[in-house]
């Protein structure tokens, strides 16, 4: 399926099933009365790695073929007064395919457990430990048992799910550069928002792993065009053609050393990319926002000592690091010659070595050879901080496929 094609794949969707969303809806509060609901709690902590359990007789291993990271709670704008009966169709772009798939739903940020009565993939139906319903706790998140349906690389998917009961905060990842949507009584409605989806895996035997890239708004895609899949992951994914599995696990406005837009890098690196199935590689691309925005960061040495804290972690768990410097900024409205100053200590200390395994040079891909602390204008959104499509193409461009492949599947994702 063509890459750009993925909203019109969900209108599809949404007509083909609300004649059975209406009768779903009426049925919803009966699906709990009877003597064979049995909701499933929640096991274990937000942050702990994934069980990856395949079904009976299965050949080949689990890899994530996307994921968001939880951003935030938000009392939901689209759920209105009444949170009954709503249901979210998230639509998601795949990098690797497979031939069973399973799904990761969080309420990380949710006060009350998170009641989901249906949910599918594509429109095939999707259990928790063989029930067709689940109860996520407050903070936990839960894994779906493996779903018999074919997955396409670079392809749309798309998950739905219906809370009946939701009293939030929802647990989203917003301004993901993907159109999804809500429906309820008062019909369906454009999103941007990714809500309680936070990973499909799906099970092959042609990929050798995952590369999680974990970053800010500049890994997040900001500035780039929506539903045409161009944040530089995208890019990367579409390099290695379903041969390495490839998830974005950026934040817009993420920092590496307080929270703020997201917990702060170094506190859901464990959940974010040290639990991601099959992970193999991390490409870290972090530490801008800890110099641009308020409070600055003024000494470089504790943004690269925490980077090199990333690194250490990922090695503990058998990861290859890759790391990027940090791009120009400057014309964008907050960038002062001292935040700059800054920003090239860490470049410095990042090329000199010994801070990743291998340096990704964002900075000079992407620069005005002319005004080096500057984007290229040919590459800059408008805001002087962003990429457009083109300047992710050019970060995008950057990775080595030969020796990425030479990657092979850690034993845990088979």
């Amino acid at each position: 399926m063509p890459r750009r094609q993925g909203y019109a794949l969900l209108i599809a969707l949404v007509a083909g099933t609300a004649a059975l969303a209406a009768v779903v809806a009426f049925a919803g509060s009966l699906l709990f009365s009877g003597p064979g609901a049995k909701p499933v709690a929640a096991p274990g902590p937000q942050g702990a790695a994934r069980s990856p359990v395949a079904p009976a007789h299965s050949t080949g291993h689990w890899l994530a073929t996307w994921a968001a990271a939880p951003v935030r709670g938000v009392t939901d704008p689209e759920q209105g007064t009444d949170p009954a009966l709503r249901t979210i169709h998230n639509v998601v772009h795949t990098s690797i395919g497979g031939d069973a798939a399973r799904i990761t739903l969080s309420n990380l940020f949710g006060t009350h457990p998170l009641l989901i009565d249906r949910v599918t993939v594509n429109t095939l139906p999707v259990t928790f430990r063989s029930a067709p319903a689940v109860t996520v706790a407050a903070g936990g998140q839960i894994v779906s048992d493996p779903v018999v349906v074919p997955v396409a690389a670079d392809a749309d998917l798309v998950v739905t799910l219906r809370t009946p009961t939701a009293r939030g905060p929802v647990t989203v990842h917003p301004n993901s550069h993907q159109t999804s949507s809500t429906e309820d009584a008062r019909g369906t409605r454009p999103t941007t928002d990714w809500r309680y989806l936070t990973a499909v895996d799906v099970r092959g035997d042609t990929a050798a792993g995952t590369l999680v890239a974990f970053g800010d708004s500049l890994t997040a895609g900001s500035g780039s065009t929506t539903d045409a899949n161009s944040r530089w992951p995208d890019v990367l994914a579409d390099r290695l053609h379903g041969r390495y599995a490839v998830v974005n696990q950026g934040i817009a406005g993420n920092r590496l050393l307080r929270d703020g837009a997201g917990p702060r890098a170094l506190d859901r690196f464990e959940r974010d990319v040290l639990g991601v199935g099959g992970a193999r590689t991390v490409v870290i691309a972090l530490g801008i926002n800890d110099i641009r925005a308020i409070p600055h960061e003024t000494d470089p040495a504790r943004i690269t000592d925490a980077l090199r804290t990333l690194t250490q972690r990922a090695h503990a768990r058998g990861l290859r690091v890759a790391g990027a410097t940090l791009m120009p900024y400057e014309g964008y409205r907050t960038w002062t010659p001292a935040q700059n100053a800054v920003r090239i200590r860490v470049n410095e200390t990042i090329r000199a070595g010994g801070v990743f395994d291998e340096v990704l040079d964002f900075e000079r891909a992407v620069r005005d050879p002319s005004r080096p602390d500057r984007l290229l204008s040919a590459y800059d959104s408008g805001d002087h901080l962003h990429l457009n499509d083109a300047g992710y193409q050019s970060l995008g461009s950057l990775i080595d496929l030969k020796g990425l492949l030479r990657t092979q599947p850690s034993s845990d994702a088979l």
